[in-house]
């Protein structure tokens, strides 16, 4: 009766609200990784425990226990049975949740995926809560484990790895760092070389753009490359399949471009080597394409002309929990946003009530909202332009031009901006460019910046 009166008081009161605990009285200085099956379809979801394994030191910060964001569809608690003390929190996304907003899932085809959840491991017996958000966002108890450090049942076993680990910039301890860990897919025993430029590049692209550029000094990168028989990604629409370690796959929920990867223990054993705090798992592939999870992976080929845009972007949506800002139809999800319900993602609002803007300390002086920005114009412009033969399209870009220009004067504010989270109406974003809609000035927008920030600052803290 304990546990349920304590998770009956955390449906109303959100983590943020709660002191950390002292690392030390509550857990020691090891990692315990809980892999679990999340399956199900759009009306039901069912969790089942595979196994908890003992991973090397834990690297984030011991003051940084319980997170204070409001990210993420599913939530991590773990508590202290001896004093129903909250001792530990994580929001995160996870495949399974985005199939659930499937035609599959919504047609009651179930489907099985692998998650796994990491917390430091307790010096003694503690309760750990998995909770779901309902459609109005309120998180309700979906699953619950008693784990024991002393269980003999954890997997202890001692790895003994041949992967190639390549320390490609090192700026101090894991747990005042924010640790980031790259992963070879599709790169083949001849191919570590490559493996280790291309992580370069990503890395020297990231810290170009700001807020990462200003804080480049707080980060660890490291690289993993364990040799697949053959190079790239399965692209199973063009019925092409390949032999590698991580079975990344084009046409994730039947989308062209959108990739990610199943096998998750496996990538959760490669980048338990080392100290890490985000994964990115780099797939050595011309084609464009990727996906980001927040707090799971980011994916991304490598050697498209947009690579290095998708990394950041897809790295925006696993690290720091930002949404997509751009509305289109060709996405799997249906009422991925419920009307009338504040998206959870820092930079898109449903507008509810402009006095509580989640971005207000950040609005342009006397900004309307919502801020006009001749979207509907531009919609029609360019969807008449598509229609168009290239020799026609002339006339219908001169007036794309006019309607930019008259509005030139917002592009530059932050203010509320209707089209967001795959929506055109009813959804918002902070600013007209942003590199979680596309940036001519390979910049992100003020909000999503401050967003980032946050998270480097929550995962380096002393």
């Amino acid at each position: 009766m304990k546990l349920l009166r304590v998770l009956t008081f955390l449906v109303y009161v959100p983590s943020y609200l709660l002191a950390q605990v002292p690392f030390g009285d509550f857990f020691q200085n090891t990692a315990l990784r809980v892999d679990l099956y999340l399956s199900g379809d759009a009306k039901q979801a069912n969790v089942t425990l595979d196994r908890i394994s003992e991973e090397g030191p834990w690297p984030e910060s011991p003051g940084s226990l319980i997170e204070p964001f409001q990210n993420g569809r599913y939530l991590l608690k773990v508590y202290d049975v001896a004093t129903n003390r909250l001792t530990y929190a994580r929001g995160f996304d996870c495949m399974f949740g985005e199939y659930t907003t499937t035609t599959p899932a919504l047609k009651g085809i179930q489907r099985t995926f692998s998650r796994s959840l990491r917390i430091p491991c307790p010096r003694r017996p503690v309760q750990v809560v998995l909770e779901l958000r309902d459609r109005e966002n309120i998180p309700r108890p979906l699953y619950t484990t008693r784990i024991d450090p002393t269980d003999y049942h954890i997997i202890r076993q001692n790895p003994s790895p041949t992967d190639d680990v390549y320390e490609a910039m090192i700026n101090g301890e894991s747990r005042d760092h924010v640790d980031v860990v790259f992963l070879a897919e599709g790169y083949t025993a001849g191919e570590g070389n490559k493996f280790r430029a291309d992580v370069d590049r990503m890395v020297q692209h990231l810290f170009t753009i700001e807020p990462y550029k200003s804080a480049k000094s707080k980060f660890n990168i490291r690289g993993i490359h364990r040799a697949s028989a053959e190079s790239g990604p399965d692209e199973p629409e063009k019925r092409i399949y390949k032999n590698t370690v991580l079975k990344a796959s084009f046409n994730a929920f039947d989308l062209d471009r959108y990739m990610l990867t199943e096998e998750n223990r496996l990538l959760r054993e490669m980048a338990g080597q080392v100290p890490y705090d985000a994964i990115v798992v780099l797939v050595n592939s011309p084609w464009y394409g990727g996906g980001g999870i927040y707090n799971d992976f980011a994916i991304t080929s490598v050697d498209n002309a947009a690579s290095l845009q998708v990394f950041v972007h897809e790295f925006g949506h696993s690290f720091a929990g930002l949404g997509d800002e751009y509305y289109s139809s060709a996405v799997a999800y249906n009422d991925f946003y419920p009307k009338g319900v504040e998206p959870l993602e820092p930079n898109i609002t449903a507008l509810l009530d402009p006095s509580a803007l989640k971005w207000k300390d950040l609005l342009s002086p006397g900004i309307a909202l919502p801020t006009p920005y001749g979207r509907q114009e531009l919609d029609s412009l360019q969807e008449l332009r598509r229609t168009l033969r290239e020799d026609q399209r002339k006339a219908v870009d001169a007036k794309i031009e006019e309607v930019r220009k008259r509005f030139a004067g917002v592009y530059d504010r932050v203010g509320a901006f209707e089209g967001a989270g795959y929506s055109s109406t009813g959804l918002y974003r902070p600013m007209v460019y942003c590199l979680m809609i596309g940036n001519p000035k390979n910049e992100f927008c003020l909000v999503c910046r401050k967003a980032i920030s946050r998270m480097i600052t929550y995962y380096s803290q002393p």
